[in-house]
């Protein structure tokens, strides 16, 4: 049978996670170093994942609203005008998802038109381009730049604008890269938005891992953003909860309202569980973030500073819990260096090119690893090196 005549053209054109490829071919290896997915190592914090057993004991085992329980639509507004100096109405400007790739998913869905153009800055995390294509939207690739730290200028925001722009994808905190954008920053972009009429989405599931002195920073904040701009966010990064796939996506009440169509449809309501958990989270979770802040911020100094010692030169990230050192002075590709490093010494990490052209040259590290795990790793990193030199 020709299945290839019953399959969605742009589903099967898209390729599969460049992530998830060096992932699945360590697994099948033995002793390998994965740092390679941004996934904490730390548990969910006890007194979470006994809000969640307590809501299982006490038969709590139903559907929730569409949008999510009133209660974790209540403490995600309290939340952000907590931590970001941004106010919402839980009852018309909330939506609680599967993760918060499934509110980036509905969110370009209800933006997007057939034809309409979408800014994408790279290296970023790939599911924007892909996603961009299935709403019948136009990727188009700014790249940003090593000289500038990845950070997204209004000058390449500019450069790619043409009369069929639309939507601006903001992925700061940024994975790949730990990138990040000040107030500063994020005041410039402003401007174009402003100036351009554009609408943006901005994926702020990173934001509270800021280092540096630096505070996290919501792009909703910087005045006459909020009614342009869907937040997206969610509980696995900030609070470790990544197998719980609990996100919430903030907004216009006009535009969170369709986005609750398509999730009536397709999801229903997110897992029950997961919300009880969620709420204890944002009412008593404050030190859990700062905690786990500390221990990645401990790592990322280490981690950076071991990158430059081995000759990757390697800028410093002010937020993820990534680093994107240069590998170009070793005269391999991406790949190429990634796969040797697997197969020669069962490190695992993700060549830059998975995320867009423009990461060529670079490999993504995680630092979301015990210490001990980074060191030995690095280790053997040194020992790849000092061998492709011979």
């Amino acid at each position: 049978m020709d299945y290839n005549r019953f399959i969605n053209s742009k589903i099967k054109n898209t390729k599969p996670s460049g992530i998830r490829k060096f992932f699945d071919i360590a697994g099948e290896m033995e002793n390998v170093i994965s740092l390679s997915v941004g996934e904490p190592d730390f548990k969910t914090p006890w007194h979470i994942r006994e809000a969640g057993i307590d809501s299982l004991e006490k038969g709590k085992t139903f559907y929730s609203p569409n949008r999510g329980f009133t209660a974790l639509r209540e403490e995600i507004c309290r939340y952000f005008t907590r931590r970001f100096g941004v106010d919402y109405d839980p009852q018309t400007d909330v939506l609680v998802t599967v993760g918060g790739s499934e509110a980036i998913d509905a969110a370009m869905r209800v933006v997007i038109d057939e034809g309409d153009e979408v800014l994408i800055p790279e290296p970023s995390f790939v599911c924007y381009e892909p996603l961009a294509a299935m709403a019948d939207g136009v990727p188009v690739i700014i790249e940003t730049k090593a000289e500038n730290d990845f950070r997204l200028t209004p000058e390449e925001i500019e450069e790619k604008i043409t009369e069929k722009t639309k939507l601006l994808i903001l992925p700061y905190p940024n994975n790949p890269t730990g990138a990040s954008m000040s107030r500063e920053d994020y005041e410039a972009v402003a401007k174009v938005v402003e100036k351009y009429d554009l609408f943006v989405l901005s994926d702020e599931i990173y934001a509270e891992l800021a280092y540096g002195g630096t505070k996290p920073v919501s792009f909703a904040s910087i005045p006459g953003m909020r009614e342009r701009t869907i937040v997206v966010s969610g509980f696995s990064k900030t609070y470790a909860m990544t197998g719980w796939r609990l996100g919430y996506a903030l907004g216009p009440k006009e535009i969170i309202a369709q986005m609750t169509k398509l999730h009536q449809y397709g999801i229903m309501s997110a897992p029950t569980t997961a919300q009880y958990a969620a709420i204890e989270a944002l009412k008593n979770g404050d030190a859990d973030i700062e905690h786990m802040r500390e221990q990645y911020d401990m790592r990322r100094r280490y981690i950076v500073k071991a990158f430059n010692e081995l000759g990757l030169t390697c800028f410093e990230p002010l937020g993820a819990f990534y680093v994107f050192p240069c590998i170009k002075s070793t005269g391999m590709t991406s790949e190429e260096f990634a796969e040797k490093l697997l197969y020669s010494k069962s490190v695992a990490v993700v060549p830059g090119n998975a995320f867009g052209s423009s990461g060529e040259g670079f490999i993504r590290v995680s630092y979301s690893y015990s210490v001990a795990h980074i060191k030995e790793a690095i280790s053997r990193i040194g020992e790849f090196l000092a061998e492709m030199k011979q």
